[in-house]
């Protein structure tokens, strides 16, 4: 009945976000991707937002039901039958009277399963595309075939792009880059490396004294320089933002002095590589959104880079929706960890196989440790922290590993402005 109920009403919001967009006709700007599509919708809406009236999806709304409820301007209404039903005439109020609306929308667009970019590319036609990342392991593949599949199905959004749209590629990835061979209009590329038209060089970790503050680089476009940063988080993949941001921002007529000052009052989302004050003066990496392999290791790649007085201390949750690739994945990064930190704590069951591949490989076994669940880890770590010592903790969503970076922050009480996964339908979980 539940089931029955949910395809209802996402085939109501569905036709009511059609009739919205035929009716007020805002131009769309569709992020898809592997990895890095929220914050890089983020980064465009900081981007453009103070010259234009923009709105972007909330969090990840990027599936068949919270694609429709950005376009209406509505929150997810969880089990609240009720709530559905307001969310339901609010789009039909849209629909019906004429409201003043956003004149872009910025939306991120994702597939948990084949056929879902490819639905929703049968009614939406972005004016902007932008493609993100891929990796070998895409997160989600349990229910595709292989990963070619996967990147067709993110295929399904560029050829729905408009004949005088844009397309923006990340041309550091092959398989990000490949959509130029298959598009003939407008595209722009960025990347740190190669002939990327819009170019990030100098990248580096900002300091203050000895805490790491964020990520500093330059940005490098038709022989002009200009410096950048990013306060508040650290790692490539936040520079990978910013810069599909800049290729929007440049897509749409904004001048480069225009878009780095919009950079720096960017804050990146909660739960992707956020820098938060730990007890016992410690600094937390929060990377507690979600995980896949790609993800993991462009953070123990970022880890790697950082200078701090004390340990590094990775503690990593199951990485979840990689099918048959699941054990391989895991001691992958078992393999990957080994020279990244000092102390490696790992949550659930999948990811014993990355402490299990990182001692094969060298790490000492009294620096391993192993739990069930974050309840657990969180509760001893607590014991192990040092003054000085920097964590990443990262982990899929359902390990709610955000739970440990709640027990050990230094000011718990800001939690639910700092954290992911604070509603009331996560707490209960």
């Amino acid at each position: 009945m539940k089931e029955i109920f949910k395809k209802i009403i996402t085939k109501i919001l569905e036709l009511e976000a059609r009739a919205i967009l035929k009716k007020y006709q805002p131009k769309v700007i569709a992020v898809t991707g592997s990895v890095g599509k929220t914050s890089t919708k983020d980064a465009i809406y900081s981007v453009i937002s103070d010259s234009f009236y923009v709105r972007k999806s909330e969090k990840s709304f990027n599936s068949d039901i919270g694609v429709p409820l950005t376009i209406l301007g509505c929150q997810n209404a969880w089990n609240d039958p009720f709530k559905w039903l307001q969310n339901i005439w609010s789009g039909l109020s849209l629909v019906v009277f004429k409201n003043r609306y956003p004149e872009w929308l910025i939306l991120e667009i994702g597939a948990d399963r084949p056929g879902d970019i490819q639905k929703i590319s049968s009614w939406l036609k972005p004016d902007v595309v932008v493609v993100t990342k891929f990796s070998k392991v895409p997160v989600h593949i349990e229910y595709f075939k292989d990963k070619d599949a996967v990147i067709a199905e993110k295929g399904f959004l560029v050829n729905a792009l408009k004949h005088d749209g844009t397309l923006v590629l990340n041309s550091d990835d092959e398989d990000v880059f490949a959509f130029r061979n298959k598009f003939h209009n407008k595209i722009i590329s960025y990347g740190l490396l190669g002939d990327a038209e819009i170019r990030a060089s100098n990248p580096s970790v900002g300091y203050q004294g000895d805490l790491p503050v964020g990520m500093q680089f330059k940005i490098e476009y038709k022989g002009n320089v200009v410096p950048a940063n990013i306060l508040g988080s650290l790692g490539s993949a936040n520079i990978y933002a910013a810069l599909a941001a800049v290729s929007v921002g440049i897509a749409l007529g904004l001048n480069m002095i225009q878009i780095t000052e919009n950079l720096k009052k960017h804050e990146t989302p909660r739960g992707r590589m956020r820098i938060i004050k730990g007890l016992k003066d410690t600094i937390i990496i929060d990377d507690t959104y979600n995980s896949s392999p790609v993800a993991v290791n462009l953070a123990l790649e970022s880890l790697k880079e950082i200078k701090v007085p004390g340990r590094k201390i990775v503690v990593l949750g199951d990485m979840m929706e990689l099918g048959k690739h699941s054990s391989e994945s895991h001691k992958q990064i078992g393999q990957s960890v080994v020279d990244k930190c000092d102390i490696l704590i790992t949550v659930g069951m999948r990811s014993r196989a990355t402490a299990d591949t990182a001692m094969n490989n060298g790490f000492d076994e009294k620096n391993i440790f192993q739990f069930e669940n974050s309840v657990e880890a969180g509760s001893a770590l607590q014991e192990m922290l040092q003054p000085g010592d920097l964590l990443l903790i990262k982990g899929s969503q359902s390990t709610r590993m955000e739970k440990i970076v709640e027990e050990i922050m230094a000011e718990p009480e800001k939690a639910p402005e700092l954290l992911v996964r604070q509603e009331e339908e996560w707490k209960k979980r």
